[in-house]
């Protein structure tokens, strides 16, 4: 590469610690620029809709069951096995927006019981993208943090002798 072309893409970049993106907004959480609103409208408003979908398709299921004549065992326990995934989809859904995950292997470990409870964690983001973004407050505070982070460095930094106290330089040696 060129060194034209390096000091443009170096220019490109600004110095600093960048914005995470969050899906479906990118980088728009940072200053709710480029339809920000209609975006969180979007969210809540699909979220709602798949939720809604998926209670249609679990109802079908149901009825297969009851077609086939499992027994009301089986059909309670299908009732519940969805409920009770459902909830703790919902809690670990709400917790991922508030605070990254103390153990990510054990969230992991929660993925199928996420899948299984895709209800909670489409009710989750419904009812989060009412407020802000999903996840918004989290890498809010995390971006602003590593800012304040980057300028203390910035500020300790001797690369610049403009930069410095008077009081530090040293005479010249003449």
């Amino acid at each position: 590469m060129s060194e034209e072309k390096q000091s443009r893409t170096a220019g490109a970049t600004p110095a600093g610690p960048q914005p995470e993106e969050l899906r479906f907004f990118g980088t728009t959480w940072l200053d709710h620029s480029g339809h920000y609103g209609l975006r969180r409208a979007g969210v809540a408003a699909g979220s709602l809709v798949a939720a809604v979908a998926g209670c249609f398709v679990l109802r079908f299921a149901y009825q297969g069951l009851e077609i086939a004549k499992v027994g009301g065992f089986v059909n309670t326990l299908v009732v519940v096995m969805f409920a009770i995934c459902s909830a703790i989809a919902f809690r670990k859904t709400w917790e991922g927006f508030v605070r990254r995950p103390a153990d990510p292997a054990r969230e992991d470990a929660l993925r199928s019981l996420k899948v299984i409870g895709f209800l909670g964690s489409l009710l989750a983001y419904f009812f989060r993208s009412l407020s802000e973004a999903p996840g918004e407050k989290l890498r809010r505070a995390e971006y602003e943090e590593a800012v304040t982070r980057f300028e203390k460095r910035r500020a300790k930094s001797t690369g610049n002798p403009a930069g410095r106290p008077s009081a530090r330089r040293k005479p010249k040696r003449g």
